[in-house]
């Protein structure tokens, strides 16, 4: 029990002071060279819109601060397992969190999304035409490409570790077959629809800060100390994030943070076996998620009449008078009551 807890703390505790290094040395390099976007959004022109849009903030701030979470991770993970290998010991070895049934996915995941993201920042940042604005032939190709690796993903899942089920809270398994695959689809796409709550300073770094860390906690309950480890070196490089992100923002976290996080938030939540779990930690992910559909719902069957005065959710509540600060604060009050609340139920469900 002892060493487990330095197994998750420790790491931890490194990648986030790992990313308060790094941060200046990359802050530098994204003003070097002025690695933001190089076009405001211009589809949604309501006066709500322009009332709380501050378009030279958009304009002339890095959104590829991102790179320090998955940088900070990876770091930390590859340190663990290099002094594992360079100096093999009992101690060191039961350090090292890299393990094949249970890390080494969600490690390639972070990795390849985040460099998925990554190059979607860098076309919005230098390139030209409707790719570089972002428009909906590209959004479709960023589906695609989520939707590919997801598939890899599921078929590791169902050919290599042998998952044929899932767990539902209080009922037991479901057994799903190869039927896992697109499954694990249609979770990684739901998930990454959540990839709309970075849209105010500060607010997806403390949200995604929680929900982290109850993974780390459930992985922990569940005797999966390599996992708890890894969502705690994830929530530790996210805080890190967090401390330049608050308001006003040094850096935007961008797809490169977005995307490799928010794929390896539902691939962890299958290795957890808590699949159904993640919709009450993650429900600021989620409302926020819906808000955009409900809108898109109501414009196209009520004549072009809006449900919310704009979505997402959090940019509501600007529009109603909110103050940014307000918002993101009582976000990440909710994120932490959710936590704790699907941190119970996937426990006592089991």
């Amino acid at each position: 029990m002892y060493l487990s807890l330095i197994k998750i703390f420790l790491p931890t505790t490194i990648a986030f002071f790992l990313g308060l290094f790094l941060t200046p040395i990359a802050t530098h390099f994204f003003y070097k060279y002025k690695m933001w976007k190089r076009h405001s959004r211009t589809e949604t022109t309501t006066s709500d819109f322009q009332k709380i849009h501050n378009e030279n903030a958009e304009l002339h701030t890095p959104r590829v601060g991102g790179m320090i979470i998955w940088i900070s991770v990876l770091s930390t993970t590859l340190l663990f397992f290099l002094v594992s290998s360079l100096f093999p010991s009992e101690n060191s070895s039961k350090l090292n969190f890299l393990s094949r049934n249970q890390t080494l996915i969600p490690v390639f995941t972070l990795l390849f999304g985040s460099l998925i993201g990554l190059w979607d920042d860098l076309i919005q940042i230098y390139g030209t035409g409707k790719f570089a604005r972002d428009d909906k032939a590209w959004r479709k190709w960023k589906v695609l490409l989520v939707t590919s690796m997801a598939l890899m993903i599921g078929a590791w899942f169902f050919y290599k570790l042998g998952m044929t089920s899932v767990q539902i809270p209080f009922i037991g398994e479901m057994y799903l077959g190869i039927l896992i695959i697109p499954f694990f689809v249609i979770v990684a796409l739901a998930t990454f629809s959540g990839g709309v709550i970075d849209g105010i300073d500060g607010l997806s770094g403390g949200v995604l800060a929680s929900i982290f860390a109850a993974y780390s906690a459930i992985a922990f309950a569940n005797n999966q100390i390599d996992i708890a480890a890894f969502s705690g070196v994830i929530t530790g490089a996210v805080l890190a994030f967090l401390w330049f992100n608050i308001p006003p923002a040094r850096f935007y976290m961008g797809e490169t943070g977005m995307m490799g996080l928010l794929i390896t938030l539902a691939t962890l939540a299958f290795l957890t076996d808590s699949v159904f779990i993640l919709p009450i930690i993650a429900m600021p992910l989620v409302i926020t998620s819906l808000s955009v559909i409900l809108q898109i719902a109501s414009k196209k069957m009520r004549g072009g009449k809006r449900l919310f005065r704009l979505a997402p959710l959090h940019h509501h509540f600007e529009a109603m008078g909110w103050s940014r600060y307000k918002v993101t604060m009582r976000f990440w009050i909710l994120s932490i009551v959710f936590a704790i609340i699907g941190i119970i139920l996937a426990i006592i469900s089991r």
